[in-house]
């Protein structure tokens, strides 16, 4: 059919839209003749009837791919426009212009249809209404996309025969270079190997990425880092993320890997990117060049994050730490089988550690399956531990001391590869202000401060070595030597050196026990502690559950019995002062920082009313004691008649508080008269004479 049949009036009434792509800057730039095509499609729609105030040129997806419609904004503002009817022709030069996509095509056509919008190439023009139009469309969309994907696929195949060999150079990670011939060999810097070396060594001590790190800022080391695409290498302070980007790069093992993840293209047209497997790699050739750890050492630095990383999982064994936990990621349920967590809580100023068994609370909020207090099992283990490391434990020791003194050498040694480094910096920067010209103020004073900097560097340099190497020397100096070499002879001394760092006492836990298995009987009171060593031999404990804190301040039995015997010749302030004589605490000194409490008058009146003892006052009512009121109506004397005798001694008084008594009335007790002629001193002396010869007299008969 012809062209100019198939435009009609209302499709000139509307505007002709002229979309322009190239896939890349590059083609934008070299290809310009394709460019220019695209452009005088113009002149094809002012042919067909169009004003040249209708073309709209839409430009701006030049240098972008048309794989997707998602990142290509001039293609998506061209759909729209379509779809609200203000187009009346696309123009294209060829359909790969328009899309690389079959599902984008298609949209495309099937909006067009709906609004009666032609479609132009460089071909001819196209009604997508139309059946055979909208056939011969379909089929140029299927095959612009096979040609993007036999394009890819060319491309993609050479790439991935070399990888195969081995030979597709890849940019290298820090401690790598290509030699003149292109082999990979190590980075000639001996500062960059060995800060690389280093920092491998440390990761098998230490165990963990993030300890890997804080060792590096303690010891004030640089890591060495490369910018992307770029040779130049410049030494900054360790990151997790680059201990980490390090651990996992198959290449520090000597393995040319290729393939390593998958890149996939989501509905927005975001890149998701998917790890292999090692079996899934298209490329891993091992011993391809020389590297700074085997590829044993590689696999097991992965077995070792993969391990740390495991927060949810059924089995964790996680990387020793500060805590004082013992068997921190060692511990299981005897109940439920699953591992436990510790927790650390801070009771009056000082921190417990508790082993609890939360994973039923955290996942169905049921309650926790066990928790236990954690001093006792580790008490009970750390016993174990010594008495059999016993036989081993100078040999312990002094490799103990060998690995901290080489530790301190490697740093050593690290600090004076930058001294050097600065050093040559600092000679480099010298001999460039000596060539120059001195009467050149412009470069002579921009070298003489370059110079400076680099003098400055390296004073600062030497003076952290220098400080390094005093702090290094304070930490092993003669003394401490001398109490380690005397710590040799006695294992349990070195396991409780309140010196030697919760860390270290996990690792060399480590080397011996395979996990604990932790069984709590509440009824009687104890714990089972079922332990599993490396060789495979087990070995189980027994420990008694500590006292709650109302078991820790009850008083004991026998105290209470004492308080009971003595309530019967003696009020409550004194029998206080005869506890604390006996050396005898009140429950509550068994809390923290109360060791030194001790018994008032108020902890033993709690203690006659908690326990329900009989009062002092009840016991000396019992024995016939009267108040001062029923002394007084027996006798017939006045109150203060009553206290005169009883200083006397003429009747007896028997306190039952501090302050309050009951009299004991005497056989011979004096009529009231008046003190004048008969004194109150010499009638009692009278009674106690009297009294005294009626004692001897029964004790005479008693004899007899």
């Amino acid at each position: 059919m012809n062209e100019k049949l198939k435009v009609q009036s209302h499709h000139l009434e509307r505007s002709a839209y002229l979309y322009i792509r190239q896939s890349s800057m590059r083609q934008v730039m070299e290809n310009v003749e394709s460019t220019k095509r695209q452009y005088d499609l113009r002149g094809r729609a002012i042919g067909l009837g169009w004003r040249d105030d209708q073309v709209t040129v839409i430009d701006s997806d030049q240098g972008v791919s048309g794989a997707s419609a998602s990142w290509r904004e001039g293609f998506q503002h061209l759909v729209s426009d379509v779809g609200m009817g203000r187009a009346g022709i696309v123009m294209g030069l060829e359909v790969s212009r328009l899309a690389r996509n079959n599902a984008d095509w298609h949209r495309l056509l099937e909006i067009c249809a709906l609004a009666d919008t032609l479609i132009l190439d460089e071909d001819g023009v196209y009604d997508p209404a139309n059946f055979n139009d909208r056939l011969l469309l379909g089929l140029k969309g299927t095959m612009s996309e096979a040609e993007l994907h036999v394009i890819k696929a060319r491309l993609r195949g050479g790439i991935l025969n070399k990888a195969r060999r081995g030979e597709y150079r890849c940019p290298l990670p820090t401690g790598f270079i290509y030699n003149e011939v292109g082999d990979v060999v190590l980075d000639p810097d001996a500062q960059i190997r060995e800060m690389i070396t280093h920092f491998f060594e440390t990761f098998s001590r230490v165990g963990s990425a993030t300890q890997t790190v804080k060792a590096f800022a303690k010891e004030g080391l640089l890591f060495p880092s490369r910018f992307r695409n770029s040779k130049r290498v410049v030494f900054q302070p360790l990151t997790t993320s680059a201990a980490l980007r390090t651990l996992h790069n198959p290449r520090y093992a000597g393995v040319y890997a290729y393939g390593q993840r998958l890149y996939r293209r989501t509905v927005d047209g975001k890149k998701q990117i998917r790890k292999r497997e090692p079996n899934e790699w298209l490329a891993c050739i091992p011993d391809a060049h020389p590297s700074y750890i085997s590829w044993d050492q590689f696999q097991h630095n992965l077995k070792a994050l993969e391990a740390n990383g495991q927060g949810y999982q059924t089995a964790r064994i996680s990387p020793p730490r500060e805590g004082a936990a013992l068997l921190q990621g060692r511990v299981i349920c005897g109940r439920c089988g699953c591992h436990m967590r510790a927790r650390y809580v801070t009771r009056r100023g000082q921190v417990d550690t508790w082993y609890v068994c939360s994973r039923a609370y955290v996942s169905r909020g049921e309650p926790h399956c066990q928790s236990i207090a954690g001093w006792p099992v580790d008490g009970a283990i750390g016993e174990l531990i010594a008495a059999e490391m016993t036989p081993a434990a100078v040999e312990l020791a002094l490799e103990i001391r060998k690995e901290i003194e080489a530790r301190y050498d490697e740093a050593d040694k690290l600090r004076l590869r930058a001294v050097e480094r600065a050093q040559i910096d600092a000679d480099l920067a010298q001999r460039r202000f000596m060539l120059v010209d001195p009467n050149n103020r412009l470069v002579a004073d921009t070298l003489e401060r370059e110079w400076n900097d680099k003098l400055r560097m390296l004073a600062d340099l030497r003076e952290e070595r220098e400080s390094a190497l005093r702090q290094d020397r304070a930490t092993l100096d003669d003394a401490i030597r001398d109490r380690l070499i005397a710590m040799t002879a006695d294992f349990k001394t070195v396991w409780c050196d309140p010196t030697l760092p919760n860390r270290e006492r996990k690792r060399l836990l480590a080397y011996l026990v395979e996990d604990v298995t932790l069984l709590k009987f509440q009824a009687e009171g104890e714990t089972r502690i079922h332990i599993r060593f490396r060789g495979g031999r087990t070995e189980t404990l027994t420990t008694q559950n500590p006292k709650t804190s109302a078991q820790q301040v009850k008083t004991r039995p026998e105290v209470v019995e004492l308080v009971d015997k003595l309530l019967d010749d003696h009020i409550c302030a004194e029998i206080a002062d005869i506890l604390n004589a006996r050396g005898i605490r009140p429950g509550g000194s068994a809390r923290r920082g109360k060791a030194d409490a001790q018994f008032t008058d108020l902890h033993v009146i709690y203690l006659v009313k908690q326990y329900g003892l009989r009062s002092r006052y009840d016991r000396l009512r019992e024995r016939g004691m009267l108040t001062k009121a029923e002394a007084c109506a027996k006798l017939g004397i006045t109150e203060c008649t009553l206290v005169r005798w009883a200083r006397y001694g003429i009747v007896k008084r028997h306190a039952y508080n501090g302050y309050i008594c009951l009299y004991e009335l005497l056989e011979h007790v004096p009529a009231k008269q008046s003190s004048r002629w008969n004194q109150l001193a010499h009638r009692a002396e009278a009674i106690r004479r009297l009294n005294s010869s009626k004692c001897s007299d029964l004790k005479e008969r008693a004899v007899v």
